[in-house]
């Protein structure tokens, strides 16, 4: 198959869904397909470019930060992907897109199926659902609802990559749209576990919800003989900063890091602990990282993070600075147990978040909506 690939934000810009994507695509091409992704231009990084196989097409847009995107920002993004595609599509011709996000992306996914007759699936990955990014979008999806059913009625599927945020879609959305789940998976031989550290990673967007803030509160009262280090950077740092003077035990800040890169690599497959105890999340990329390199993972007991840990790791209250505090120390105090949900970490990477099973289920739901399956058993 030819498909049109479309997210406003791929490597390296953006959050979790952005890395998810790309793995999405880079699946589709190891099995054979030809793929073609439009998303959103940046400073410094080329118009086009073949990354393993994938067509990457960055069309301009105002947008000041790699790690964020303001709806404004977003706006640029729809604007000059149609206007990409009004002559990219007069050369090219697609089977089928796959569209990521159903706001802004989605919008560019609406336009060409009605335009260019190209059909479409659509994965949501969190902030285009209401409900689950509020700190950010609350306000945005009062006057969204109309758009977001339009894509999401004219979507050959709907789909998410966990049961909690298709959950979340099913009872937010109406009139109801049908969601289904499949999981964000991962290819294990990109972390794997090194020898140990006594170190404590925590990484993502530093917003708020993320806990970052819980995370030094629950490591200031002591050196606890392990240092913290935080990857990323968002409008939380100054206040993350100034937390961390007054800790006793060691915080390192790394600012933002390409989770390509062998820096990120090396900080995440030597650390021992791995937290993440945000208030939202869907399928956090960040968790299947730090299982994937055996990191003894911690992380909160809300939205997608126990679905992502299962029993492999500790999923505790949201923004309880004791609970994370106490689970802290019960690792440290024993070595043994790290090793114990190291190891579970990176069993339940193999055995569930397998992509090579997970994107062939894609590229079914792929070949349903450009009719290839029936076409394919018509000329059997």
């Amino acid at each position: 198959m030819r498909i049109l690939f479309l997210n406003y934000e791929f490597p390296p810009l953006g959050g979790g869904a952005s890395p998810i994507s790309y793995e999405i695509a880079q699946g589709y091409v190891n099995i054979g397909h030809q793929v073609d992704v439009v998303t959103m231009g940046f400073k410094g990084l080329a118009a086009s470019e073949n990354m393993n196989g994938i067509n990457v097409y960055r069309v301009p847009c105002i947008r000041a930060k790699k790690e964020i995107c303001h709806p404004h920002e977003m706006l640029t993004f729809i604007y000059n992907a149609q206007k990409f595609l009004k002559k990219h599509l007069k050369e090219n011709q697609y089977d089928v897109c796959h569209n990521h996000f159903a706001i802004p992306t989605g919008l560019v996914a609406n336009w060409v199926k009605k335009n260019y007759g190209i059909p479409f699936i659509n994965t949501s990955h969190g902030s285009d659902i209401p409900g689950y990014n509020n700190d950010r979008f609350l306000f945005l999806h009062n006057f969204t609802k109309p758009i977001l059913n339009s894509v999401l009625n004219n979507s050959s599927g709907n789909f998410s990559g966990s049961n909690y945020l298709a959950g979340l879609a099913n009872k937010n959305i109406n009139p109801p749209v049908a969601y289904q789940t499949i999981r964000e998976g991962f290819f294990p031989d990109l972390f794997q576990p090194q020898a140990k550290k006594k170190t404590i990673l925590s990484t993502g967007r530093l917003l708020r919800r993320k806990g970052f803030q819980y995370l030094i509160e629950a490591v200031s009262e002591k050196d606890i003989g392990y240092e913290v280090h935080i990857c990323g950077d968002g409008p939380m740092m100054p206040e993350l900063r100034s937390l961390a003077e007054k800790s006793k035990t060691k915080i390192v800040f790394h600012g933002w890091i390409n989770n390509q890169s062998e820096k990120y690599k090396n900080l995440l497959e030597t650390a021992s602990i791995y937290s993440l105890v945000s208030a939202k999340e869907n399928a956090s990329k960040s968790l299947l990282e730090a299982l994937s390199a055996g990191c003894a993972v911690i992380t909160s007991n809300i939205a997608g993070c126990p679905e992502s840990v299962g029993d492999a790791g500790f999923a505790i209250p949201a923004e309880n600075v004791s609970a994370l505090r106490e689970t802290i120390y019960d690792l440290i105090d024993n070595e043994d147990k790290i090793q114990e949900y190291g190891k579970k970490a990176r069993n339940r990477i193999l055995e569930v978040y397998n992509w090579d099973k997970l994107i062939r289920q894609y590229e079914k739901e792929l070949m349903k909506a450009a009719n290839i399956e029936s076409k394919l058993v018509q000329n059997a």
